[in-house]
């Protein structure tokens, strides 16, 4: 059974506003249910673990319930990091040892089915794998001042999105290694490649955009309203 852990307990400080970014309506619903319908629509995802801030945590079920969402099987308290919140939701989690954990940002609310669908089959194969974008603009390196030190060849270089999918014994052996190290880190294919394992790129699609500053609740909602329009037939 193949589980994904929605992590959206963070305070969204740098987005602006007094509500947190995961539970500001845009197209109509919260961002938060946005993504889960993203997860609710793709078949390779039987469960999802939600992770919210305490505040939110106890009431949500009733807002599940509104919307018609059915995967969430449990809500997690998170934690004071991403780390800490991911680290949660994998211990509210029994895995079987085929089982595969998605891990996926709550404010992604642009990421297709297919590509879900498609992390999740890579992972199955290789035991790690990724949704990531081609970096399409040139890239510079600066020093300390921000002068150009070089330009960066980039035709092997990609941005990473998410979900990020692991097999779940192998997630969770990376998790204890970095907690051991008192390693940090906001990308949990990077705690997976501190082991030596090689993880996997799907290629996505830019459109699976976080939303983070204020200017993103624009696009987002651009985009969501071309989706909603798309999939009516309009």
């Amino acid at each position: 059974m193949n589980t994904a852990i929605i992590v959206a307990a963070g305070e969204g400080k740098r987005a602006g506003g007094e509500t947190r970014k995961q539970f500001r309506e845009i197209a109509g619903a919260p961002i938060i249910i946005h993504t889960l319908r993203r997860f609710e629509a793709c078949a390779s995802i039987a469960r999802v673990a939600l992770v919210l801030p305490a505040a939110e945590a106890a009431g949500f079920h009733e807002t599940l319930a509104r919307y018609g969402l059915r995967k969430v099987t449990g809500i997690v308290v998170g934690g004071a990091s991403r780390m800490e919140s991911v680290w949660r939701g994998l211990q509210a989690i029994e895995a079987g040892p085929t089982s595969i954990i998605a891990i996926h940002d709550g404010v992604r609310p642009l990421v297709a089915p297919e590509e879900i669908d498609a992390t999740v089959r890579a992972a199955a194969e290789t035991g790690a794998a990724i949704l990531a974008a081609p970096i399409v603009d040139t890239v510079k390196e600066a020093d300390d001042a921000r002068a150009i030190v070089r330009t960066v060849e980039r035709t092997h270089l990609y941005r990473a999105l998410t979900p990020q999918c692991f097999r779940f014994d192998l997630l969770r052996r990376a998790y204890e290694s970095a907690r051991r190290a008192s390693v940090e880190a906001t990308d949990d294919s990077s705690l997976v490649e501190r082991l030596g394992i090689r993880v996997h790129i799907v290629e996505g699609s830019a459109r699976n955009i976080k939303i983070t500053h204020p200017d993103d609740f624009i696009i987002a909602a651009a985009l969501l309203h071309d989706a909603i329009f798309v999939r009516s037939g309009a």
